[in-house]
């Protein structure tokens, strides 16, 4: 399943995202921000039980978060998504996946991966702002599959109509929240119009 979370806030950050004039101190910041409102929807099915809670007035039947949240950010422009997302979920364990892009063959190649153990309540959030062709994202999924996550959600700032045929074509059942999504690929497989580097504007690395 594939949404796009329509949000005027959404599309309002957005656009500071996509000018180039914006320094990566806010871009850091809006980045954070816009994955803390697609997380809100991409959530919202997450499971919860009841626990006693004294408040100052009376005893009341409060909730908490039964599934066991694994946040997943895929090195490096996924991490500029993790304190948004931890803000929600600030008891989810985090691993970490490491996928590069070969400029020449625009394949992904796996150079790092550390992740907690799955368990049956588990539920990876796989972040990473830009779905482009899709081969980094398929390659992290088809990863924690093995690893024995059964429920896998991604979360993603900009998409492409290329990344999300992509990943509907070899994970099906796997639910993609995004920001947008933009017209398509360039002949270097970027998003267009996109927002550039997310990495690279996110830490400065221009």
């Amino acid at each position: 399943m594939f949404h796009v979370v329509d949000h005027p806030c959404v599309k309002a950050k957005l656009t500071i995202l996509r000018d180039r004039a914006t320094g990566s101190k806010q871009f850091r910041e809006c980045v954070e921000e816009i994955t803390a409102f697609i997380a809100y929807e991409a959530l919202k099915n997450l499971e919860v039980e009841t626990v006693p809670v004294e408040t100052p007035i009376a005893s009341a039947t409060g909730y908490r978060i039964r599934n066991d949240v694994v946040i997943v950010p895929i090195l490096r422009a996924g991490m500029g998504m993790l304190d948004g997302l931890l803000r929600l979920v600030p008891d989810a364990k985090v691993g970490f996946v490491g996928l590069e892009r070969d400029h020449e063959t625009k394949l992904p190649h796996e150079y790092y991966c550390k992740l907690p153990a799955a368990g049956p309540d588990s539920v990876a959030v796989v972040v990473d702002p830009m779905l482009a062709t899709g081969g980094s994202l398929a390659a992290a999924i088809d990863l924690l599959k093995r690893e024995g996550f059964r429920q896998i959600l991604v979360l993603a700032i900009v998409s492409s109509p290329e990344g999300r045929d992509a990943i509907e074509a070899t994970s099906p059942e796997v639910k993609v929240y995004t920001g947008c999504l933009d017209a398509g690929l360039n002949e270097n497989k970027y998003i267009v119009p996109g927002l550039g580097d997310a990495g690279d504007r996110i830490y400065g690395t221009l």
